[in-house]
């Protein structure tokens, strides 16, 4: 009798071999599937805040700048959350009974500060200055999209690691005059035009940013 050319194990496994080769390429397709869905990148994320802020209300129809309240954007890496005190700016004569403002405030009376919950959180692992994009031609509205036509502000851009790589790759098409980097209405004229926007400002201000993995992971 020949030997089999196979162990006897080999045989009573192969139930399992199939298993691993069915579920295996669905498992990688689940992976697949999840990574690249809105609610895994939290494109639409929008939680409730503790105050109705209205941002289309405010940079919209009233036009404040996005400095006035995100007073550090311009020379820090984080777009602070607007102290109480810079609410109550205005809200000291505005709509100063308004039940929506209660905890404005109160927060005012007490020095207890409002507690705000970040819409656009990025991980831990990644490192991002405002300061280094804003004062370098970036505007808010090519991380943030027009949240001054929100009511409530959500996450309407990936923040994923290849949608930052494109724009470190490419940065003439996002790039603007700087008087304009708060005007989030403002558009070149063409594609055309805003190519030589772009590299014209990416010549005069030396932009080569960098696509090193310890520019954002430190």
């Amino acid at each position: 009798m020949s030997k089999p050319y196979l162990p006897l194990w080999f045989d009573r496994a192969r139930p399992i071999f199939g298993a691993i080769l069915l579920f295996v390429p669905l498992y990688l397709l689940g992976v697949a599937w999840f990574t690249f869905d809105p609610q895994t990148i939290d494109i639409g994320y929008s939680p409730t805040q503790p105050v109705p802020f209205s941002h289309a209300l405010h940079a919209g129809e009233l036009g404040l700048d996005c400095r006035y309240c995100h007073t550090t954007v311009e020379k820090a890496a984080f777009a602070a959350i607007p102290s109480t005190e810079i609410c109550m700016n205005c809200h000291d004569r505005i709509a100063t009974n308004s039940p929506k403002l209660a905890l404005v405030r109160e927060s005012y009376a007490t020095g207890q500060p409002i507690p705000w919950v970040r819409v656009h959180d990025l991980p831990d692992f990644v490192y991002f200055d405002h300061s280094a994009h804003v004062n370098r031609g970036v505007s808010c509205v090519e991380c943030h999209d027009r949240v001054d036509r929100m009511e409530r502000v959500y996450q309407a851009k990936t923040l994923r690691m290849g949608w930052c790589l494109e724009c470190h790759r490419n940065p003439e098409q996002h790039l603007r005059p700087q008087d304009q980097i708060t005007n989030l209405a403002w558009q070149a004229g063409s594609p055309e035009e805003q190519q030589r926007i772009g590299e014209e400002l990416r010549r005069k201000n030396n932009i080569q940013p960098s696509t090193s993995c310890s520019t954002c992971h430190r």
